[in-house]
């Protein structure tokens, strides 16, 4: 029998952390919270949830000794899925909290979205992804397809070849992105429905079946 794969999904004090792990739970994962770097041993993926500011999100990671550990981990392209603000601090510093460092693993910053009539900011509710490319993780998804967004700034990603997914409030922005085995998405697939858990289903079978 085959066990589900391990993943350690980081808590750093803040964040929706329930509804991922059963968004995760559900997709067949099984699902470790982890607050300090021993958590991540023997896990096949990390899940980086986030919600609150770039700043204080850096912060809490630096003060829980997760850091260097993240960073260590994306260097060597094992699987990671940040959400939201866990996609914005895969990149170098974000205009919300300047001069604060991000794992700056992706070159680019997180970006506000510009001040224009009409334009509501934060972008809270469904819009439509515009895929490109084959990531497995939409697989089986209709193009384009629909998820839940909240955010007010968004990656502005140096190398546009990873964007995996676009989406547009105002302006075209990379709703997702993907190097290797590192993804993240700006979006919260834990709030979109059916389409949510498809994606994060394709997560979990990309990652491994675990140990028989």
């Amino acid at each position: 029998m085959v066990s589900p794969p391990r993943v350690a999904m980081i808590d750093y004090g803040s964040g929706n952390l329930r509804s991922v792990e059963k968004a995760l739970q559900q997709a067949g994962a099984e699902v470790w919270r982890s607050d300090s770097p021993a958590g991540l041993a023997d896990c096949a993926a990390v899940v980086l949830p986030g919600v609150g500011s770039f700043g204080d999100c850096a912060r809490r990671l630096e003060e829980r000794g997760l850091t260097g550990p993240l960073r260590s981990w994306l260097a060597e392209d094992r699987p990671y899925l940040g959400i939201c603000l866990g996609y914005q601090i895969l990149f170098e510093g974000s205009e919300e909290s300047p001069g604060v460092p991000g794992l700056a693993h992706w070159a680019g910053q997180a970006v506000r979205f510009p001040a224009r009539p009409r334009l509501k900011v934060p972008q809270i509710g469904w819009n439509s992804l515009g895929l490109r490319g084959a990531d497995p993780f939409f697989s089986g998804l209709p193009d384009p397809a629909f998820a839940y967004f909240v955010h007010s700034f968004y990656p502005a990603p140096a190398d546009t070849g990873m964007v995996t997914a676009s989406c547009t409030h105002g302006v075209e922005f990379a709703a997702s992105c993907r190097q290797g085995n590192v993804r993240g998405v700006q979006f919260h697939p834990e709030k979109s429905q059916a389409t949510g858990l498809r994606m994060l289903a394709n997560f979990v079978a990309e990652i491994g079946g675990g140990k028989s």
